[in-house]
């Protein structure tokens, strides 16, 4: 099956406002993977959980979401997804629906080529694949399991044949910090469209994996920032749980009169964060800011998931920065940057005070 045609999304997401809407809702098909990465949000299990949402409660989540929020991008996440046997027909379902339908799956055996095809031919439009390291050891040894290094290197390549935008996603962390311009060249020789850099949030497995230190995330947002404004950069790079990164850009696309776009293809007119401008359900049907920010505010199976988005409490303090607590409340970048929420809820507690991993300064007086 084709996608369908891709309607024109709501007027108010292509303002930047994500009040009434995310722009991309995330959804976490399963727990079950069978790889080991040492920094596994989900924590991970070989089989499937029993309490899954359905064949029919997700093509009835896929419903509301294009219902209630228009033609949004929706990520199918896991664990891994290709665990699922009726992911196609979920794909399908929502393509059908007319939603922007993307997949992230795990680079194992189950990830072949012809289910690659199969995957493609039901209608997802992206497929993101995991580089955490350019060689061999370093990844491997990050996903913790070997031979995930060349499997993911093999679906580089068939992601593309079978007419599918692919993505790469890096976690960084004190042992590929150094690696950013090296993946940064896997990328532009794989004809990526889109680098997506995580910075770790200690939560799930990561919470015994070494963070970066405040000023070594400075140095590597601005190490990205130099890449992204490089002419010579052929895709478009955005950070998850690394907000401080859209401040840094802006500083430097300012400094050196850099007048190009910075957002391109299926990307947010407007920087998201947790819980504005992303939507988050769990394998249960938990409705969440992020899936790195790891609090409930409903469940997909009892309550609407635009009335949480909309109206919770917590989702409606996170869309307004200028209630942050500390510096991030009156910085002059909250509504370009706003700190890592999830990862400050991590570190702190509390998902409205100052993002502890950022050296900034505001000029704007408390």
């Amino acid at each position: 099956m084709s996608a369908a045609p891709i309607p024109t999304l709501h007027p108010s997401l292509r303002r930047g406002d994500f009040s009434q809407a995310p722009f991309l809702v995330i959804w976490e098909v399963t727990r079950a993977c069978d790889l080991a990465c040492r920094h596994c949000r989900a924590s991970s299990q070989a089989h499937r959980d029993p309490t899954e949402l359905s064949t029919a409660e997700g093509k009835r989540l896929l419903d509301d979401v294009r219902a209630e929020f228009g033609p949004v991008l929706v990520i199918l996440t896991g664990g891994d997804p290709c665990k699922r046997d009726d992911l196609e027909d979920l794909i399908a379902h929502g393509a059908g629906l007319g939603l922007r339908m993307a997949l992230s799956p795990s680079a194992t055996p189950l990830l072949t080529r012809d289910r690659i095809r199969s995957i493609a031919a039901a209608g997802a439009c992206r497929m993101s694949l995991s580089l955490d390291g350019a060689d061999t050891a370093t990844h491997d040894a990050f996903r913790g399991v070997e031979g995930t290094f060349a499997r993911t290197m093999d679906a580089l390549r068939w992601v593309p044949e079978a007419g599918c935008e692919v993505q790469i996603n890096s976690s960084i962390h004190p042992g590929n910090v150094h690696q950013l311009r090296d993946l940064a060249r896997i990328g532009t020789d794989a004809g990526i469209s889109l680098w997506s850099v995580f910075f770790l949030v200690p939560t799930g497995r990561a919470k015994d994996v070494d963070l970066l230190t405040a000023a070594w995330h400075e140095q590597a947002w601005r190490e990205l920032a130099d890449v992204a404004l490089d002419p010579a950069t052929p895709f478009d790079i955005k950070t998850t749980a690394g907000q401080p990164f859209y401040r840094v850009l802006s500083q430097e696309a300012t400094r050196r009169g850099f007048a190009g776009n910075l957002r391109k293809g299926l990307r947010s007119p407007a920087g998201v964060n947790d819980g504005n401008g992303i939507c988050f359900v769990s394998w249960e049907g938990d409705i969440r800011p992020s899936g790195f920010l790891t609090l409930t505010c409903g469940n997909v199976r009892r309550e609407s998931i635009a009335s949480v988005y909309r109206g919770g409490a917590t989702f409606r303090a996170l869309r307004d920065p200028d209630n942050f607590h500390g510096k991030c409340g009156h910085c002059e970048f909250n509504r370009i940057c706003g700190g890592s929420r999830s990862r400050t809820f991590a570190m702190t507690g509390d998902p409205l005070a100052a993002d502890p991993t950022c050296v900034y300064q505001p000029r704007t007086p408390a």
